[in-house]
């Protein structure tokens, strides 16, 4: 036996050698053609180098149409001009994607909780699909998934999931500069937010699918125009600003840092002034 086990050992050995380069002649063959770029032409090539027309062209100060009717999640018919009365976060998703809208949308429902303001009273969230073909009953789907994670105490109007017909998703995505395209039955797109002030101005974009309260608080504020007071929004934009490289609020460490220095020298001279008079008097 082991005679036997040895001569099948330097057969599979001499087999191996002969047949690797024919088998990798077989992998090659078979293998998707190659693009320029030598990446396969393959779905997955597209999504980790998307052709031109996906992406995000950012338009600060631009403006939406207001105009547009959409239907809600309860299959009644909405203008947005009726739904963006204040600070609202636009979320352009699909409400079947994969991945990840439902990661955009679930990041979410997580940070919205931790937002200091009154849902639906200081701002609105609205999910808007991208996709013509997804209907109302598909939009309340979603709802219940991240009404769900938000708990009982968020207002049932604050987050609305909008579906609606192609010139007016287009109308809205072109004015935001948000490209997407559609790929069989899904789609490609960037993965952002945008957030619009009353009049529908874009105050703001926020890319990613991950999002803190802190940020989403800022870019509310910024959209505010000053109504939520003008002294917390000199403090917030005295201690925060925005990255536009980085696409997120970073702290003004140096300055607040160089504030507090400055503020605690001035009283640390004051009380020496104080105490030194009253010691003379």
């Amino acid at each position: 036996m082991p005679l036997l086990s040895f001569f099948a050992a330097r057969f599979l050995a001499r087999s191996y050698r002969r047949l690797a380069p024919l088998a990798l002649l077989g992998i090659f063959a078979l293998a998707p053609p190659l693009g320029a770029e030598g990446l396969p032409r393959h779905p997955l090539s597209e999504v980790l180098s998307p052709p031109e027309e996906i992406g995000l062209d950012e338009r600060l100060g631009a403006h939406i149409p207001l105009d547009l009717n959409f239907v809600d999640e309860r299959g009644e018919t909405v203008v947005l001009r009726n739904l963006v009365t204040g600070p609202t976060i636009i979320v352009p998703v699909y409400y079947g994607c994969p991945n990840v809208c439902s990661f955009l949308q679930g990041g979410l429902a997580q940070a919205l909780p931790g937002i200091r303001l009154e849902p639906g009273v200081d701002y609105r969230v609205l999910s808007v699909s991208f996709d013509e073909t997804e209907t109302p009953a598909t939009a309340a789907k979603a709802r219940s998934i991240y009404y769900a994670t938000l708990g009982k105490d968020f207002p049932e109007d604050a987050w609305l999931f909008l579906t609606g017909d192609l010139p007016a998703i287009e109308a809205l995505t072109s004015a935001a500069g948000y490209r997407f395209a559609r790929r069989g039955n899904d789609f490609l797109h960037p993965v952002a937010v945008f957030i619009v002030d009353g009049d529908g101005q874009i105050v703001r974009y926020l890319q990613g699918t991950s999002f803190l309260p802190m940020e989403l608080t800022l870019a509310l504020v910024e959209a505010s125009e000053g109504r939520m007071g003008n002294t917390v929004r000199k403090l917030v934009q005295f201690c925060f600003s925005y990255d536009p490289e980085g696409k997120r609020y970073v702290f003004n460490l140096l300055r607040v840092s160089a504030t507090v220095v400055i503020a605690t020298a001035a009283a640390f001279f004051l009380f020496l002034f104080l105490t030194g008079r009253r010691r003379r008097e």
